[in-house]
């Protein structure tokens, strides 16, 4: 399996998967155009032991991948709610405690359904925390824990300095 060539990853999974699309010298690069996009995914993500990186799979991640996109941009939740009924979550008791379990009604859809899940649960922890980068040439999405919540960009090393590197540049232009 090749590494992953994403320039953002360890956000929580509903933005991982919006973030398997960006932009690399103003061209939008996609990780998920095949099945050996999908196996790094669910790599990165230690979804790979779980689910088969196939044809089904890919075609059902895609799809919450677009519904998550439409949930996050467009306030718009149908897409999300149609990959959430192909699965549930089962309460359990073991020795151990109180838990739960996902259930698919297809194995092929579990890394969707898991993505789409997890953006409920980030609506449910802070919603307001659900970012997409401010530079104007970014498509990344990262789920802001800065104590304050005025992160801005995907990446201060990338994005945020691309950005100060601009107004800097204005600033000695003008004078």
């Amino acid at each position: 399996m090749s590494a992953d060539p994403r320039p953002l990853t360890g956000e929580p999974l509903a933005l991982d998967l919006l973030n398997t699309r960006w932009m690399r010298d103003g061209v939008l690069q996609d990780l998920l155009t095949g099945t050996d996009g999908l196996a790094v995914w669910l790599a990165a993500n230690a979804l790979d032991g779980r689910f088969a990186a196939d044809a089904p799979t890919l075609r059902h991640v895609l799809r919450a991948r677009d519904a998550l996109y439409a949930a996050v941009h467009e306030n718009v939740t149908e897409g999300v709610d149609a990959v959430l009924g192909h699965g549930r979550i089962r309460a359990t008791l073991t020795a151990e405690g109180p838990g739960e379990t996902p259930e698919f009604k297809d194995p092929a859809w579990g890394p969707a359904w898991l993505a789409a899940r997890d953006y409920l649960e980030l609506l449910s922890v802070a919603p307001d925390r659900i970012r997409g980068c401010a530079h104007e040439a970014c498509v990344l999405h990262f789920f802001d824990t800065s104590r304050n919540g005025t992160r801005r960009w995907c990446s201060m090393a990338a994005c945020g300095n691309r950005a100060k590197a601009s107004r800097h540049y204005a600033r000695t232009r003008e004078s």
